[in-house]
Formats: C-alpha cells, sequence, structure tokens
C-alpha cells in the first residue's frame, strides 16, 4: 500500500519530469521498512535524493496532517561529507526539495568554513538537516550538553563513504557514530517508557524508531565490507540491506595519443607537451574539467594555459586545496553558472558535486586507480542518463599502457578495496579527550560504546585501560609533565576541568595532518591560499613564483603571512607540498601486467598498444618483452657503476621495500653499498662493484616470504620509517600542540619535540601503544607490506628473465630519471641533468621545458624519446 508520503515524493518527481529510477524505488521502500544499510550508486546517478526524499516521505507519514507547517523540528538528519565544498551544493538541493514540496525547513551546513556567527545561529536554533565533515561532528560533541543537539536524529547518512573508509577520517565517523547509536538507544528506552505512561501523547511517535544508519559509496571491491564497518558490529544483520543503483552510466574514455610515439619523453615531464591536442578538446567542448594528480601540476597546467592561450583568460580557472575558499567557492558558483569553459583542479573537485554544464573531463598523468578514474570521469555528464566523456593524457610514454589498463579495467568492473583502519589509538585518545572536554564519560559505558566499532572490536580491556592512562596521568613516562595531565577522575565521571586544555583540544580536532601552512596574502589586503612552511622558507624578498593562476613576487613573512604583490615576471618558481605522489593500485598493478602479457604475445587491440609498438620493440631489441610467467632483470654497468633493473609493476612503495630487501639479501651474499630508485613499473639497485646477482638467484630464498619481516627491519631503517609515523600520531593524539591560529608552531620544533617524544618512549616504554601504531603504520601503509609479500609469491612462481643489456632500456630510463629527482646537492635543473643522461646512453633529449612556439600554435616539440 502507498503511503501518503511515498505519493507526495511520486507527485514532486512528476512536477520536475524527472524519472524515478529502480534503485531510487528500492531504497524508498527498505528505508520506510526501517532498514539501515549502504547505497551503492555510481556519481551523477541521483543518489543524493535516492535517500534524502525517502527521508522525506517518513516524516510526511509521521506527520500526515501537519507536515506542511511543523517548523523547529530540531535535529532529524545528519548528512556527513568528507569535502566542504560538497555540502554548499547539496544543500541547495536539499533546500530547493524541501520548498517544493512544502515543507517549511532550513538545510544548513557547519563545516571549517562556517562563520562563528553561523555557528551561534546553530546552538540557538537547530535546522532539521544539517551536513557537516567528520571533524565537525567531533566539534559538536566537544560542546557542552551535546546530547540535546542530537535528542532526535533519526538518520546518520555518510556520503561518499569509500573517501572515508581506509582513513582516520574514516575511524572518526565509526567513532561519532558509536556515541550517537548510544544516544539513540538511551532515547529509545526514556521515549518508550514515556509511551507507556503517556500513551495518548501525539508528540512521541517518531521518536521511538531506532537512529537509520545509511552510507553512500561508489563502487570499490569491497562493499559488503564497507557496510559492516559503518554500521559496526552491534548491528542486526537482519536489519541491513544494501541497494544497488545498476544504473547503466555510460563513459566514453579516449586517450590522447602523441602524433609520434618516438618522439614523446620517456620520462621526466608532466604531460603538456601535449597542450595542444588537449586545448583542441577544450575548444570543442562546452566546459570542461582538467584534473591533475597534483596542486603543482595543476599550477604548472594552469599557467601554461594562459601563457600560450591567453584568450582563455577570464572564462579559465584552478580549484585546488591549497586556495582561499572565497576563490574556491566563486569557481564553483561560476561553473554552475555556466561562466567558465576550463577549470583545471585537483582531487578538491574529485567528489560529489553537481556541475552539470561539464560535458568534458580531461585526466592529465595516470591516476593511478580506477575508482578515482571513474570518481572523476563521472563530473562531466553529471546527471542521469547522461554520457560521460573523458580524456587520458600521458606524461610519459608507458603511461599510454596505463590508459589501456584503465579502460580494460572498467570494461571488466575491477575495483580497488579500501582497507579499513583497525586500532588507531591516536584516533581514540583523541575522541576520549573529546568527550571529557564536553560532558564527560564512564570508562565502562565508553568502552562498550568503542568496542561496537569495526576499528576497535579487537580492543582488550589493559589496553584501553592504557590510554586512560595516559590521558590522566600520562602513562608510565609523562606522569612528571603537567601538560599531559589533561582529564580528571569525578566519582568516576572521566572529565577535562581546565579551559585552556579544553580550549587548545578543540582547536586541535582531526586527523588531517600536514606540513605546516602560511597564509598568503597581498601587501593591499586579501588572502589568495596558503602554502608549507617548507616552500616561504626557501624564498628571498624579491623572489618570484606562480601560485593561484598569478605572477607574485615575495615581500616578507610576518605573524604566520606570507606577503606578496604583482609581479609582471614569466617565469618563477612553482610551490611544491609534501605527498604528491600516487602509487600504482594492486588492481590497477594487476591489469597492467596483463596487457603487458598481451603486447607480449602480439595481442595489439588497443589503440594505445598500437601506439606504443616502436617503444615495445626497441625494449625488445634491447633487452626482453617479459610475459605473465616471466620475471624481468636486466644488468648493465656504466660509469656510475653496476646497474641492476628489477621490474614487478607492482608500484612504487611496494619496489621501495622490495629493493631494500633484495639489496639486504644480496649483501648478505657480498658485502655493498647499494643506491636506489624506483617509479610504479621496477626498481634499480646501483652499486660501484659488481653485483652477484646470478649467485643470488639460486638461492631459494632470495624471493622467499620467509624472515620477511625480520629482513625487512634489517634492510630498511625501520626505526626512523616508524619515528616518521610517529609524528602525525603524537599530532593526532594530543601529544604535541600545533600552535593557535596565527601563531602555529614552527615544523622543524615539532618534529624535534614528536622525535624526543618517540626515543623516550622506545627507551623507557617499549609497549607503549602509539609507539607500537607507529611500526604497524610504517609497514602496512609505507611499505604495504600485505601486497609486497603477494608480489614476492607471485615472483616466487614465475620464470626469472636475467639479461645483460648495453644502454638503458625503454623501461630502465623513467626510473634512471626518477633517482635524478632525488639527488639533494646539484647546481642544474633536473631538465638539463635528464638531457645530459641522455645523450650519455647516446639517445634523443627528453626533456626541454616547455617553450611557447606562438601563441596559436602552443608548445614546442623537441624530439625525445
Amino acid at each position: 500500500m502507498t503511503t501518503k508520503g511515498q505519493r507526495v515524493i511520486e507527485q514532486w518527481y512528476k512536477q520536475k519530469n524527472w524519472h524515478q529510477f529502480p534503485f531510487q524505488k528500492e531504497m524508498e521502500e527498505v528505508y520506510l521498512a526501517g532498514y539501515s544499510g549502504l547505497l551503492n550508486a555510481p556519481t551523477g546517478s541521483g543518489k543524493t535524493f535516492a535517500l534524502f526524499l525517502p527521508f522525506l516521505a517518513e516524516f510526511i507519514n509521521n506527520h500526515p496532517k501537519d507536515y506542511q507547517t511543523r517548523k523547529d523540528n530540531g535535529l532529524l538528519m545528519l548528512w556527513i561529507t568528507p569535502l566542504r565544498a560538497l555540502t554548499n551544493d547539496i544543500r541547495k538541493a536539499m533546500q530547493e526539495a524541501c520548498d517544493e514540496i512544502g515543507l517549511p525547513w532550513r538545510i544548513m551546513t557547519r563545516t571549517g568554513d562556517t562563520s562563528a556567527a553561523d555557528k551561534a545561529a546553530l546552538k540557538r536554533k537547530l535546522p532539521e538537516v544539517l551536513l557537516t565533515t567528520p571533524e565537525s561532528l567531533h566539534l559538536m560533541l566537544a560542546q557542552k550538553e551535546y546530547a540535546k543537539v542530537f535528542k532526535g536524529l533519526q538518520v546518520m547518512v555518510c556520503d561518499e563513504w569509500h573517501e572515508l573508509l581506509g582513513t582516520k577520517r574514516g575511524v572518526q565517523v565509526e567513532l561519532g557514530l558509536s556515541k550517537l547509536k548510544a544516544l539513540g538507544a538511551k532515547v529509545q528506552a526514556q521515549d518508550t517508557s514515556s509511551l507507556e505512561n503517556h500513551s495518548h501523547s501525539p508528540h512521541l511517535e517518531s521518536r521511538t524508531t531506532k537512529l537509520k544508519i545509511w552510507g553512500i559509496s561508489a563502487t570499490i571491491g569491497n562493499l559488503e565490507q564497507a557496510a559492516e564497518v559503518l554500521l559496526g558490529n552491534d548491528f542486526d544483520p537482519d536489519q541491513i540491506r544494501m541497494v544497488r543503483a545498476n544504473v547503466d552510466k555510460k563513459i566514453v574514455i579516449e586517450s590522447v595519443i602523441p602524433e609520434n610515439i618516438e618522439n614523446y619523453s620517456w620520462a621526466g615531464h608532466i604531460g603538456v607537451k601535449l597542450l595542444p591536442q588537449v586545448m583542441e578538446i577544450v575548444a570543442k567542448s562546452k566546459t570542461t574539467l582538467i584534473f591533475t594528480n597534483t596542486r603543482s601540476q595543476s599550477e604548472i597546467w594552469y599557467h601554461a594555459i594562459i601563457d600560450n592561450y591567453p584568450e582563455y583568460a577570464g572564462i579559465m580557472a584552478m580549484h585546488h586545496g591549497s586556495l582561499d575558499n572565497e576563490l574556491r567557492n566563486w569557481v564553483e558558483q561560476a561553473l554552475h553558472a555556466e561562466a567558465l569553459k576550463l577549470v583545471v583542479c585537483t582531487s578538491s573537485l574529485d567528489l560529489g558535486v553537481d556541475f552539470r554544464p561539464v560535458d568534458t573531463v580531461v585526466q592529465v598523468g595516470s591516476p593511478k586507480g580506477v575508482a578515482r578514474f571513474m570518481q572523476r570521469a563521472g563530473r562531466s555528464g553529471h546527471h542521469p542518463g547522461a554520457i560521460s566523456k573523458a580524456y587520458y593524457v600521458p606524461t610519459h610514454s608507458l603511461e599510454l599502457l596505463e590508459g589501456a589498463a584503465l579502460k580494460s579495467a572498467i570494461k571488466k568492473g575491477v575495483f580497488e578495496s579500501r582497507d579499513p583502519m583497525l586500532l588507531t589509538y591516536d584516533v581514540l585518545i583523541q575522541y576520549m579527550v573529546t568527550l571529557a572536554v564536553s560532558d564527560g564519560f564512564y570508562a565502562n559505558e565508553l568502552f562498550n560504546e568503542v568496542k561496537s566499532t569495526f576499528a576497535f572490536a579487537d580492543m582488550r580491556r589493559e589496553e584501553f585501560n592504557q590510554l586512560l592512562d595516559f590521558i590522566v596521568n600520562g602513562g608510565k613516562t609523562l606522569a612528571s609533565y603537567d601538560e599531559f595531565l589533561k582529564v580528571e577522575i569525578e566519582n568516576g565521571l572521566y572529565k577535562v576541568n581546565s579551559r585552556r586544555v579544553a580550549m587548545r583540544h578543540r582547536l586541535s580536532i582531526g586527523t588531517i595532518t600536514s606540513e605546516l601552512s602560511i597564509r598568503v596574502k597581498w601587501l593591499s589586503g586579501g588572502s589568495l591560499g596558503t602554502l608549507e612552511e617548507g616552500f616561504i622558507s626557501k624564498l628571498k624578498p624579491g623572489n618570484t613564483f606562480w601560485f593561484a593562476g598569478r605572477s607574485l613576487e615575495f615581500v616578507k613573512v610576518k605573524d604566520m603571512t606570507a606577503y606578496v604583490k604583482k609581479s609582471k615576471a614569466t617565469k618563477g618558481l612553482i610551490p611544491s607540498w609534501a605527498g604528491g605522489r600516487m602509487p600504482l593500485s594492486s588492481q590497477l598493478s594487476a591489469v597492467f601486467r596483463d596487457k603487458l602479457d598481451e603486447v607480449a604475445h602480439g595481442q595489439e587491440s588497443d589503440v594505445e598498444v598500437k601506439a606504443l609498438k616502436p617503444l615495445f620493440d626497441l625494449q625488445a631489441q634491447l633487452s626482453h618483452l617479459p610475459q605473465s610467467h616471466e620475471f624481468l632483470i636486466e644488468s648493465f654497468k656504466s660509469r656510475e657503476g653496476h646497474h641492476l633493473v628489477f621490474y614487478p609493476f607492482e608500484g612504487r612503495l611496494v619496489h621501495e621495500g622490495m629493493a631494500s630487501l633484495l639489496a639486504y639479501r644480496i649483501s648478505k651474499i657480498r658485502p655493498a653499498s647499494f643506491s636506489i630508485a624506483m617509479n610504479d613499473y621496477g626498481f634499480e639497485l646501483l652499486a660501484d662493484d659488481d653485483i652477484p646477482i646470478e649467485e643470488a638467484l639460486e638461492d631459494a630464498a632470495f624471493f622467499s616470504i620467509e624472515n620477511l619481516i625480520e629482513d625487512i627491519q634489517h634492510s630498511l631503517n625501520a626505526n626512523e620509517m616508524a619515528r616518521r609515523k610517529f609524528r602525525d600520531i603524537a599530532h593526532i593524539g594530543g601529544l604535541v600542540f600545533t600552535g593557535y591560529p596565527g601563531q602555529q608552531v614552527k615544523n622543524k620544533h615539532l618534529q624535534a619535540s614528536t622525535s624526543l617524544l618517540f626515543e623516550v618512549f622506545n627507551e623507557y616504554e617499549p609497549d607503549n601503544l602509539l609507539v607500537r601504531q607507529a611500526y604497524n603504520e610504517a609497514l602496512a601503509f609505507q611499505l604495504e607490506e600485505f601486497r609486497l609479500r603477494a608480489a614476492l609469491q607471485r615472483i616466487g612462481t614465475q620464470s626469472i628473465i636475467l639479461k645483460t643489456i648495453e644502454r638503458p632500456t625503454p623501461f630502465a630510463f623513467p626510473i634512471m630519471v626518477d633517482s635524478l629527482g632525488r639527488e639533494k646537492l646539484t647546481t642544474e635543473t633536473l631538465e638539463e641533468r635528464i638531457a645530459k643522461m641522455a645523450r650519455q646512453y647516446q639517445v634523443d633529449d627528453v626533456a626541454e621545458p616547455v617553450k611557447p612556439r606562438s601563441r596559436r600554435a602552443g608548445v614546442t616539440r623537441k624530439k625525445g624519446f
């Protein structure tokens, strides 16, 4: 039987001339039946309305006579998003739907961009729907009497859950949900009792329903586990549903093929050589998003376009996370208003924002993951039934094969899994202090709540007690230092009584750690955004750099602000940001190896593979094209020494660990010092003398996983790796304070403080949970130990092909270029050193800086690899 709420929603669809998809109807049915779960839907398929409208229908069902006049209902829906940019777009769509249906509701947002006045207004009068981020949710839990805010909450939705899963922000969501579920259970028990005593009260009928929890996720490899992580261990499996859109979202993917692949770079470029072809695509499109993988790359591309195509000034913009919020908002509004023809952007525009004018997406460089590429491709044609059009621009020749692998993976439905994070004690410590800052908590009650989460299901009570002791007494080591004694116990209630501790903690809530940022402002006033301290510290007054699409002259730094003025210089430094490189995902690596196997067998069905035939022919001529049952190792000598190049095709993080491991195992045969370089395809070991590789290969243990952890610890400076991880853990866990707004502690001081704490814990408290976590994270995330183990097992089944070559092959040269980029001391640019290396090995120059041939013609094409 159709309910009144369903009829109202059905009528709204008709008024909009929209068709309600089967998955939207299914979502409506399971929601109204009281289920929680996960909605799996591609971007641009109508997934927001699929969950929001059933929520409205339920409210109408509960208040059929006065739903259009009921105001001030309190907070009913909490909508979590990973990006602040998403909240404004979703809010507008929700508010429009409420207005058209006749619900006198307020839809509001609370993020880091929300003004103090708006936050105060939220406290005075709660909206029916609040859109927020994981950090802002925890800030709400840090307020006094937070339970009153959530007492009427009926549903919590986590949008883009796949982006949060597998991150500490995802653990924040799990912990926040555990508290919301506990609060809901208390309200349910109280209201049930009230109903029994006042059975005729008309105001309590909807309060006894259990809190619904729904996640929205794009397709990933472990959707069922994603639902399990979100809902927690205490959820009844019979009350969980998985709703799949199964919408035939058409995506057209086309690689931009260099006109002459033999003259295109093997390495050392960022794709700008293909700028003329990219701008031809832009000219034919209504609105285009050019996605780059790093903020530096977006600045370079923006600069190159303005320099070579000045007619795009005024109809082109840039969008990335370091730009000022007002500028980013302007870009988003201009996209909606169809005022921009082109935006160069990063992952800041990856998710859910609905820009209907966008009909084309250009991806510069490999996105290193299938799901990430799908997400970005979905920014075009972002509405049901529209075709998404995406172009793939390789930054060097071999990346073309990644383009073929991407298309193949999408066709086969191969997507990455997002492994959940477990036992992140730093996040839990922060959460415990958050609750202590607000109304306090009781240990047994909190332990049971936290144990209900997926992240802490395996936590033992003695570990929880150790964390309690840490926040109250400083643990075994820090008891003598007052700054670590944050929480007090009053009749069993764990509470923060110090206003200073409370204020500093609220300023530190969050799990996103990065290098200290310095705001960039005009001398005349107005903000451009933020840059990392490390980049600003290298500038001298008068230096020119490019940021936010402008040529800027550095003037001075004062009070954590870099002041600049306009510059007329056409050349300048491009800012760099930490953490720019992404490793090739395991799924894309596997499909890449399949494509390489097709090449080795002469199967050239893809246009990318056909274009790469000259390169593969040269690789086969100089060395060997490995098939799926083969593992290639190349050996050659140069003036630098003896080179060994291995090709697992497993991604740079795995290669970093494997290179050190194999170097250590070789050194047990004959002591040697190695220089190591790697990229996503392979790695190089360079030594002064001959490397006994033949002898090493005769040992069955060379690629073995036996004693793997022990050998890793010997081969790598595990202590230093853990120390680097501990810096972030100490920050999140509140061991160090990064400073007040405008008065941040310098990065070098923070590093010194965390290093000292790490040494103290290592020496006097070896069982410290945060130190143990640092070592575990170094193995799991810096080296991808599980993936390294699987790669070694695969190699153990393959035939080893050892080739002695005369000079670097097309596969080897990019790895050697990587080693150039990592050297510390030089007076030459990277391009000059690559060109020198190319001449040394009797091959063409590969990396001349981009120069305009003419304003119309774009950039020059210097002959290269």
